[in-house]
């Protein structure tokens, strides 16, 4: 008899989301979504075009192309934490449990940055890259 049929590789475990404390806000838990290939693919194709404008307008010289793009790199960012937000635990945002478009409109900036820039280094973004 082999001994390769004596010994059975147990099974690994995967978890499709992560979960971390706020830095910002302590004692929030924020649960974000792994990066996969299919979640790769989507989010690709959700930042395509903003992307390619984006690019196109930080080369501008102007104060309307600065403005245009700063206001593009915040729609990416909400692309990103619409893609990647699961969970929010232990907030209260004006007397409820918010949705991820409240926390887009309404939650401080800093708790956001924090949960952006998670989800941006998950998907293996460099930090300049996750500077825009």
């Amino acid at each position: 008899m082999t001994r390769l049929l004596s010994l059975s590789p147990r099974p690994r475990g995967y978890a499709s989301v992560e979960r971390f404390e706020s830095p910002s806000i302590p004692g929030v838990h924020v649960t974000i979504r792994r990066m996969s290939l299919g979640r790769r693919i989507e989010l690709a194709r959700a930042v395509r075009d903003l992307a390619g404008r984006l690019e196109f307008l930080q080369a501008g010289a102007t104060v309307s192309d600065r403005i245009e793009s700063a206001q593009i790199s915040a729609e990416i960012d909400a692309v990103y934490l619409r893609w990647g937000l699961a969970r929010i635990e232990g907030l209260v945002l004006d007397g409820r449990e918010p949705t991820c478009e409240e926390v887009i409109a309404r939650a401080a900036e800093e708790f956001v940055r924090d949960i952006i820039t998670r989800i941006k280094h998950e998907c293996g973004l460099s930090e300049l890259e996750r500077k825009n």
